[in-house]
């Protein structure tokens, strides 16, 4: 590629306009990229504690050592995340309201399934959190450079009009000015497209497997609850 056609040259005769857009393009897709190393991460670690917390929770461990467990970890400043959370959130509310005296066992399902839905709530926000952004790179980028493709060849023709004898040394670098627009439309569209379908894949699979655990312990919460209240 000759100077005059590189890719910092083109950059730097490009009009303002084209500039803007190119600046708003790499802007775009630094954003993007830095969304889907950050939702890496935290789907990554979603996905090792559902399988770390189901074994332990299935391992026949009691509950309430369960519990204790997880409130040693908070005290050593241990975070905690999806699955054990909707754990800790029901089984508390569980057992304050079974220590409550004269409350139905209908009554301590029905606050244990509510602060369990809460923290589904909340750990789905986690979860979903700046996937929309990334739907909406995908989707904006490349109009995005499309318009300023459409943008610079259209100046180009309007110089070419202007000029007494027309050749490919002088309609070269508009053109190849506006299709580095649409280049990087495509750069930034393309990754995050792939990561946020990805990404949602992934989260729905999640929060799938929070649902079942949940309707699983609210069944062995439930079988408890009446079973107290049987021996009472």
């Amino acid at each position: 590629m000759s100077d005059s056609l590189s890719l910092w040259n083109l950059i730097l005769n490009a009009s303002w306009l084209a500039q803007l857009v190119m600046l708003s393009l790499f802007l775009i897709s630094v954003m993007s990229w830095v969304i889907i190393v950050q939702k890496w991460i935290i789907i990554s670690d979603a996905e090792k504690e559902v399988f770390s917390f189901e074994k332990r929770f299935w391992s026949g461990m009691d509950l309430s050592q369960l519990y204790r467990d997880g409130s040693t970890k908070q005290k050593n400043n241990t975070s905690m995340i999806g699955m054990e959370n909707l754990f800790r959130s029901g089984f508390k509310e569980f057992t304050r309201l079974r220590q409550q005296p004269g409350i139905e066992s209908d009554a301590v399902m029905e606050g244990a399934g509510r602060a369990m839905r809460v923290a589904l709530a909340r750990e789905e926000k986690v979860l979903e959190r700046h996937l929309p952004i990334l739907a909406t790179v995908a989707s904006v980028s490349v109009y995005l450079g499309l318009f300023g493709t459409v943008w610079g060849i259209m100046n180009t023709f309007v110089s070419l009009a202007n000029q007494s004898q027309a050749s490919l040394a002088v309609v070269a670098p508009g053109i190849a000015d506006a299709l580095l627009a649409t280049e990087m439309g495509l750069f930034a569209a393309i990754p995050a497209a792939i990561a946020y379908n990805r990404y949602a894949a992934k989260v729905d699979s999640i929060i799938h497997s929070y649902m079942t655990f949940t309707d699983e312990f609210s069944s062995i919460l439930h079988r408890q609850a009446h079973t107290r209240r049987i021996e009472e």
